[in-house]
């Protein structure tokens, strides 16, 4: 289901479904991120449902909570995300240790073309979020960075929640891929 009109980057809490068909293929994304064969076969073959809460802390600071499943209720990553562009450490259940950074980005403010573009206008005037997470090397034994974007693009003529990822992996690869994700509905409170 396309998002709801009322829906920007100032509030992106609901419940979403990645819509396979509208995305990318992250198959060698997830390889290069070191995820064995069962996990990556699990990722691809499963339901991906994202439930995110949107919000401001008493500060006035906005934070975005993510909780992730596979079919069948199989917990995936569960996000804590501070859009303040303080890195932090975390131990991902997906991805292993992992040091992140997110805020609130101006398309302007970033050096990716792919990154940038295809927005709907209120996403460029509000601002996209920008979350850049790289491996823990000497925690992880891994090295890659993901810089994403998040925000509403209009695809087949209907507005889509989606992210845009710039992915560079251990040798230097670089890999551009669209996530697009369908509206299941409110968070249930």
């Amino acid at each position: 289901m396309a998002a709801p009109s009322d829906f920007t980057t100032l509030n992106l809490s609901g419940n979403w479904v990645m819509n396979k068909s509208l995305s990318d293929s992250t198959e060698e994304i997830l390889t290069l991120q070191g995820m064995g064969w069962l996990k990556r076969k699990a990722i691809s073959i499963g339901t991906i449902t994202v439930n995110l809460k949107h919000y401001k802390d008493d500060g006035g600071v906005e934070h975005i909570d993510i909780e992730q499943f596979i079919t069948g209720g199989i917990p995936a990553s569960n996000e804590m995300r501070t859009l303040d562009w303080t890195p932090r450490e975390s131990d991902d259940k997906t991805f292993g240790q992992v040091i992140g950074k997110t805020r609130r980005a101006k398309a302007e403010e970033l050096d990716v073309e792919f990154l940038k573009n295809g927005w709907t206008p209120d996403t460029l005037e509000q601002g996209l979020v920008h979350s850049y997470v790289e491996s823990n090397t000497p925690k992880s034994g891994t090295s890659w960075i993901a810089s994403q974007t998040w925000g509403f693009e209009t695809i087949n003529g209907e507005r889509r929640y989606a992210r845009h990822l710039k992915f560079t992996g251990p040798k230097g690869e670089d890999i551009e891929a669209r996530l697009v994700y369908d509206y299941l509905g409110p968070l249930d409170v």
